[in-house]
């Protein structure tokens, strides 16, 4: 679980919460409102605080629906209009799901799926048929070594025995300018 903090002065600038109730993500809230403003991120690879957990927590509330529509929007507003095209790296259910929820334009800018599995690459394509579109989006799928950068990455850290990782390694790319995570 990553937290961040700042200074009193920060948060009273930036703040208040969202006190919307049972379900709202206040946190993740005021966290893209931080960024909006202005505010850096700068990672600690190390624990600072303790975290207490218990099953009655208000996190429990919000539901993960809730938080992926606000973390799309917020990937659509700050980060995809500076960007002509894109890839998303990840030709599974997450990447998949990533393009299905983004807006019709932001759709029109992803330009390939890559991935590693070869029978996904092997298929070519993905086709998007939920899209009221005719003829209907077909996306390409590549290798990841032949899909361009930026990146959109949907692979989760640390989940492949080092593998994934290598790989993004291997390509020399800097982070938040060629590639972002999104998991």
């Amino acid at each position: 679980m990553p937290t961040w903090f700042c200074s009193r002065t920060w948060f009273s600038h930036v703040g208040p919460f969202d006190e919307g109730g049972q379900g709202v993500p206040e946190d993740l809230l005021l966290f893209y409102n931080h960024l909006r403003k202005g505010g850096g991120v700068v990672r600690v690879d190390r624990s600072l605080v303790l975290y207490r957990y218990h099953p009655d927590a208000a996190t429990h509330s919000v539901l993960e629906t809730t938080i992926w529509t606000h973390r799309v929007r917020f990937l659509e507003e700050r980060v995809l209009p500076h960007w002509a095209a894109f890839t998303i790296w990840n030709a599974g259910r997450q990447g998949r799901r990533l393009y299905r929820s983004l807006s019709a334009g932001a759709r029109r800018k992803v330009v390939a799926f890559c991935d590693v599995d070869e029978n996904k690459i092997r298929k070519g394509f993905y086709c998007y048929e939920d899209s009221k579109e005719t003829p209907k989006p077909r996306v390409p799928i590549l290798h990841f070594r032949a899909a361009r950068p930026p990146f959109v990455i949907c692979v989760k850290l640390d989940l492949t025995g080092g593998e994934f990782e290598a790989n993004l390694r291997s390509l020399n790319l800097q982070e938040g300018r060629d590639f972002l995570h999104f998991s």
